[in-house]
């Protein structure tokens, strides 16, 4: 038995329809899904994994598309998250959230700033799957509790408490952003005496307990450990002044919604450095030496 052309006709209809309602929802999938997962490798399959979903459901039987695929997007991230941690343990040296050029808005579909700096995304990873989710879906995307609830199959009561735990653990990060020129003009100043070797100048730029992290998976270079205290973390930037800096090209870029500093040699970007900065001064700096996630810092077409 044959399908006849009016069926034809309908099930490509069908799957047009289908396409159209998925494209206007992927770049909120994707922000949702990076936003869990920290890598943009990790979220493109997640929105994969939630387009053959979509395509194998009964489409008559969804309501509301855009809550059947936030759902199916944040529970797949979930599930992904709940493995990251045994896959993280063989990851050589701290690990910190792949960086993405904001500048050009990459499909990040960032409806609100929130749980999309640094700062923020570094506190998250000290949240349990489901707690992530429901600071991300509050936070991020406004969603009201009853919804969150639906997402992450829960009471309203439980969402209410998820949401306010995840908030108890990035207070602090919240309370130390600051305006991205601060940021900016402290960066600036942390490249200047970097690259004189300044330990002196260093020391000034520093909180008490500032932290180095660099995330390089094993290239050379990279720190292995994170370097802790003011001092020492003056001492160890100052230390490689006379040879990391040389025969690089420093350009300035928006990553994360927060200005950064990419080192680019023999037209290849090697590194990214961005700062999480408070009255006090600069209380992180970040590095990421891995290739890996160095592919969405530069700007579209640059």
């Amino acid at each position: 038995m044959t399908a006849t052309s009016d069926e034809h006709g309908d099930r490509n209809g069908d799957l047009d329809a289908a396409v159209e309602v998925f494209a206007a929802q992927r770049r909120r999938l994707f922000g949702i899904a990076y936003r869990m997962l920290g890598t943009v490798a990790d979220a493109e399959d997640i929105v994969q994994d939630a387009w053959i979903r979509w395509q194998n459901t009964d489409r008559t039987q969804v309501h509301e598309p855009a809550a059947f695929l936030t759902t199916v997007t944040t529970r797949l991230s979930i599930n992904v998250l709940q493995s990251a941690h045994s896959r993280r343990e063989t990851y050589i040296g701290p690990w910190l959230p792949e960086p993405v050029n904001t500048d050009d808005d990459p499909a990040l579909g960032a409806e609100r700033a929130e749980a999309l700096q640094f700062a923020i995304l570094l506190t998250l990873e000290k949240l349990t799957p489901t707690e992530r989710a429901a600071y991300i879906l509050r936070e991020a995307f406004d969603y009201p509790y009853p919804r969150i609830a639906e997402v992450i199959s829960s009471s309203v009561v439980s969402a209410r408490q998820l949401v306010s735990r995840a908030r108890a653990h990035p207070t602090s990060a919240k309370q130390t952003a600051v305006e991205p020129s601060h940021q900016h003009r402290l960066l600036e100043a942390f490249l200047t005496a970097a690259q004189n070797g300044d330990a002196q100048e260093l020391e000034k730029l520093f909180a008490d307990d500032v932290v180095s992290y660099t995330d390089g998976n094993g290239v050379k270079l990279a720190a292995r450990i994170p370097i802790i205290g003011r001092g020492r973390v003056a001492k160890f930037v100052a230390a490689f002044a006379h040879h990391f800096w040389i025969g690089k090209a420093i350009d300035w870029v928006e990553v994360n919604g927060q200005p950064a500093a990419t080192l680019t040699e023999n037209g290849e970007v090697t590194t990214m450095v961005t700062v999480t900065t408070s009255d006090e001064g600069i209380e992180q700096l970040l590095w990421v030496m891995s290739p890996q996630k160095l592919r969405h810092v530069t700007a579209v077409g640059a």
